[in-house]
């Protein structure tokens, strides 16, 4: 008799569920983004955002619109690398992939109650939380999105394949990927203009976080742990405001 839990987890951990599931992430953040800050003054997003947009800005194209468009390309290419598992694609899975992403939220926020004082001297130094609740909860999905974006599907796909061929074990290589990708994410949160004041509580307490991230998405893939992300910073703001 097959195991209807063994086959969810068979079944989405790929490629094609990934990017189905997140794409309402990106569509939200995108919307949210405009409909809070509708004057394009000062638009306030997300770090990884801001220089992927900067950088088309920087080539001479419209950041939102190229944007769009690489999101459209990786959509047909992903759906036809992936068109024979498109047949069976189960679209009951997808609601189900949301609460396992916000069950793993909530184990991260009862794991995090540990370092609550942490938590709220974050929550005190940063400059986003004086902006509108909206805002904040758009930047909390553009969060979910762009950096496991980045420091996930980038940076520790990177880093495996670099260390795994340098230190000659796939465990190895996946530790030190891991390890060192937290240590990234966790210290990115310092830069720029909307960065946070830094300390060393702040920057263990991401790191942290960043751990759980990566070996989320190492088990289960990009697009349950970009909901993990996004779902756990809605939490927070949920329980400071």
């Amino acid at each position: 008799m097959t195991n209807p839990i063994k086959t969810y987890f068979e079944n989405t951990n790929n490629l094609l569920y990934s990017f189905l599931v997140s794409l309402p992430l990106f569509l939200l953040y995108e919307l949210l983004i405009l409909i809070s800050q509708p004057s394009g003054d000062a638009i306030v997003r997300i770090s990884v955002d801001v220089w992927i947009k900067s950088l088309f800005t920087y080539l001479g194209v419209n950041a939102l619109s190229f944007t769009l468009l690489i999101v459209a390309v990786a959509g047909v290419f992903i759906i036809y690398k992936e068109r024979e598992r498109l047949k069976s694609l189960k679209f009951s899975y997808f609601p189900v992939m949301i609460v396992e992403s916000t069950f793993y939220a909530i184990v991260v926020a009862i794991i995090s109650q540990t370092m609550v004082s942490w938590v709220l001297n974050i929550a005190a130094a940063t400059t986003v939380e004086s902006l509108p609740l909206l805002q904040k909860i758009a930047l909390s999905l553009g969060a979910g999105l762009y950096e496991e974006l980045f420091f996930r599907v980038i940076l520790v796909t990177l880093f495996i394949l670099i260390f795994t061929k340098l230190m000659g074990k796939k465990w190895a290589g996946v530790t030190a990927a891991v390890v060192l990708s937290a240590l990234l994410f966790s210290a990115v949160h310092y830069i720029g203009s909307m960065g946070d004041p830094f300390s060393l509580n702040s920057f263990l307490y991401r790191f942290l976080f960043g751990l759980i991230l990566n070996g989320i998405y190492v088990w289960r893939g990009f697009g349950v742990a970009a909901w993990t992300h996004a779902l756990y910073d809605i939490m927070v703001i949920a329980l400071l405001s």
